[in-house]
């Protein structure tokens, strides 16, 4: 009896293929503290099995299946490495959706094989293939692991082989698993002059989705950043959180669903909102890149791995230098002419800031571009305001000793402008519908090669008048209504395609822009920050983060955006949006790169000689802030201040922010001192502060010498209050 008992099991394993000797394959995707181990079940479906800390011992990721007790009905594919949809029990979200050509809905995916490489920028890039058993169909998953950074990009590709186009659905980026017990998410909100707004969420049961469906200005109302904190809230400093990103300039979708057994299950890509799109055979989907760290140090280390991962691998010449800037807008607005800008030119030069930048209203003719109503789309000089055009403001400015850049829009079109009245066929609009105007403009059809043409020619124009022009401010301020295409209608493609299209014929220009102008710093603003993606800051070297200028605001956008960012990278200006003093405007803008938006001749005396100290103060740590990692002392969401630290790479120099956070009731904020981090514990410090006002005694004594383990342990007290509401401090090791 036991043999045909025997005799039976091995039957049945041989025809289910649900053997316990079948081979396993086993992928372990590592950085130096960060693992995902991906590992083939009985049936070659490929599934995650651990995501976490590594293991000394590679082989013991091929045990990480066997400990877990998955027989409970709809469980056992819940934790697919890429889910599909319409077969194999899968109840959870899919990351892949698609129609073939004989009608059939669903698809399968079976591990074929791996390949695992060295890239020439530093990383490990792990190559899945998948394919579907029944149909030709083939799913590449990507993994490019950065050991030092802590860095994981993920993305996927898609082709097929079918006799016909393969329609899709859904095709995400990644695809995640998370074994914990309680997940805490940090997602963002915001409009206008509101980003970046935090939102913090304890996931239960059922679907959280953050998403964008506005085609460009993918932050206007939410953002692709949010932090993800496993098992329990994280602090700044203790805590396992996941910090990330979808790094795509369009509709995206990061879908949380936590499943019935409290495992958290993660799809990210592409927003399918309108977008089904046509793939045709040999034709490869390539997916925006899903990026993300893991830390298990808190919040400040998960920041500081994006930042030096950006530095290092994505934001465009993150190692370099970044000018300082005085701008003309909120000095003049559209309310200018020749003789008024280059009357400005002595202020930048007065001030001892790198460039002037000319903001909105240079251009348009037929329609002048007096207000944000009429010329967007008609990019030559005004005649009335700049008889002598722009590279006459490029050489004044020279002259000077001040460089020049300039702002453009150019994928923006008003419809009172000569460029809609000639090609009103490139404009992105429904001619059976009213025209939706934002901000009295319309979305140019990057979909097609032609607009692509004429935005590269925006800027190719501009730098071939003027080799020496130094910087451009590239502006996005309309999201895409009533969206139709008729380049892709005349091509008889689907208009499902218009919002992945627009976004890939963005990247198509920027491409072409690097690859004659590689190096001229660019700065990616959106209505203020509507875009802040890492795939669009391979091409730019800054972002604007808001419009809002207020200082006070600005303590706790920067303290958002600087979980994300490098501090390199995010453009603070100093305006006269608020009342608050001078010197606390440009100590809060002086958390990041540098510039002015005011009118320098009506400073008083000791208002220009304090934004000249200021600047030259700047200049002497402005490495440190962008190089440096940085440390979040205390809180503005918690305490009544901000307190910020950067500090070298090799910890003799450091440079600490204090800004007071609320200016009610409040008269002493730092009754206790602030614990520092970052030093070394060995060496000794002299702590000086900079910005002093003329006159104005700092109750710091730059005599005294403390050694980084007091300063760590015991802390240092800025002394902000009422009358001190800024206070920036250089910490130098002797």
């Amino acid at each position: 009896m036991k043999i045909f008992k025997n005799a039976l099991l091995f039957l049945n394993v041989f025809l289910t293929g649900n053997s316990i000797f079948a081979q396993t394959v086993t992928i372990p995707i590592e950085t130096g503290n960060v693992a995902i181990a991906l590992q083939t079940d009985a049936q070659k479906h490929l599934k995650i099995v651990h995501f976490g800390k590594p293991l000394q011992n590679k082989a013991e990721y091929e045990m990480a299946a066997a400990i877990f007790d998955r027989k409970e009905e709809g469980s056992n594919n819940n934790n697919l490495a890429f889910s599909v949809a319409g077969i194999n029990s899968n109840t959870v979200e899919p990351a892949i959706a698609v129609v073939h050509t004989d009608g059939n809905n669903s698809i399968d995916l079976i591990y074929q094989n791996h390949t695992i490489n060295n890239t020439s920028d530093g990383a490990v890039l792990t190559t899945v293939f998948l394919k579907d058993p029944v149909y030709p169909v083939t799913v590449k998953l990507f993994y490019k692991a950065w050991k030092n950074e802590d860095v994981i990009e993920q993305w996927s590709s898609i082709q097929h082989q079918e006799k016909g186009n393969l329609k899709l659905n859904k095709y995400a980026s990644a695809n995640l698993y998370f074994f914990n017990r309680d997940y805490f998410l940090t997602s963002y909100n915001g409009v206008w002059a509101r980003e970046l707004q935090p939102e913090h969420t304890q996931l239960k049961q059922g679907m959280h989705t953050i998403q964008s469906r506005l085609g460009t200005r993918e932050n206007l109302q939410a953002s692709q950043n949010f932090m993800l904190a496993f098992d329990h809230k994280a602090t700044e400093n203790s805590g396992t959180v996941m910090l990330g990103q979808l790094a795509w300039h369009g509709n995206y979708a990061i879908q949380f669903e936590t499943d019935a057994y409290q495992n958290l299950h993660l799809v990210a890509g592409i927003n399918p909102y309108q977008s089904a799109y046509e793939l045709k055979p040999d034709e490869e989907f390539i997916t925006p890149r899903f990026i993300y760290t893991l830390s298990h140090e808190g919040m400040g280390k998960g920041a500081r791995n994006l930042h030096n991962w950006m530095r290092n691998h994505n934001l465009l010449d993150g190692k370099g230098e970044r000018l300082t800037l005085l701008n003309n807008w909120e000095a003049t607005y559209f309310d200018f002419d020749q003789e008024k800008l280059t009357g400005l030119f002595s202020g930048a030069r007065e001030i001892g800031v790198d460039m002037f930048l000319l903001d909105d209203g240079w251009f348009g003719n037929k329609y002048p571009r007096n207000s944000d109503n009429a010329g967007l789309g008609d990019w030559q000089a005004n005649k009335k305001k700049l008889p002598d055009g722009v590279p006459y403001l490029v050489q004044e400015a020279g002259k000077q000793g001040v460089k020049f850049g300039i702002w453009i829009e150019p994928e923006m079109v008003n419809p009172k402008s000569e460029l809609y009245e000639k090609k009103p066929d490139w404009v992105i609009r429904e001619e059976k519908r009213p025209e939706i105007l934002f901000r009295n403009q319309m979305v140019l059809d990057l979909a097609n090669p032609e607009v692509q043409d004429f935005v590269f020619g925006v800027v190719d124009q501009l730098f071939t008048q003027n080799p020496s022009l130094a910087f451009i401010k590239w502006d996005c301020n309309a999201p895409i209504f009533n969206g139709h295409s008729k380049y892709l209608e005349k091509k008889k493609l689907p208009q499902s395609h218009l919002y992945v299209a627009y976004s890939r014929g963005l990247e198509n220009v920027l491409k072409r822009v690097r690859a004659k102008y590689p190096k001229v710093p660019m700065m990616l603003c959106s209505g203020g920050g509507g875009r802040t993606d890492y795939e669009l800051l391979k091409y730019f070297t800054e972002f604007w983060p808001s419009d809002n200028t207020d200082p006070l605001e600005r303590v706790f956008m920067q303290w958002d955006y600087s979980y994300f960012y490098p501090s390199l990278a995010v453009c603070n200006h100093v305006t006269e949006w608020s009342n608050k003093p001078l010197k606390y405007r440009i100590d809060v803008a002086s958390m990041g790169k540098m510039g002015f938006d005011i009118d320098v001749k009506k400073l008083k005396t000791e208002e220009l000689e304090f934004c000249k100290q200021a600047i030259k103060n700047y200049n002497g740590f402005k490495h440190i802030v962008w190089q440096g990692d940085m440390y979040r002392l205390k809180s503005p969401y918690e305490t009544n201040m901000a307190s910020m630290l950067y500090v070298s790479t090799d910890k003799n120099k450091a440079v600490m922010f204090n800004y007071l956070s609320d200016w009610r009731y409040i008269f002493t904020a730092t009754q206790s001192p602030v614990r520092l981090q970052g030093l070394d514990a060995n060496k000794k410090y002299r702590i000086r502060e900079l910005n002093l006002p003329a006159g104005q005694q700092s109750p710091v004594d730059s005599n005294k010498i403390y050694s980084g383990d007091f300063l760590m342990n015991a802390g240092f007290n800025p002394f902000v209050n009422l009358s001190r509401t800024s206070v920036v401090l250089s910490i130098e090791a002797m």
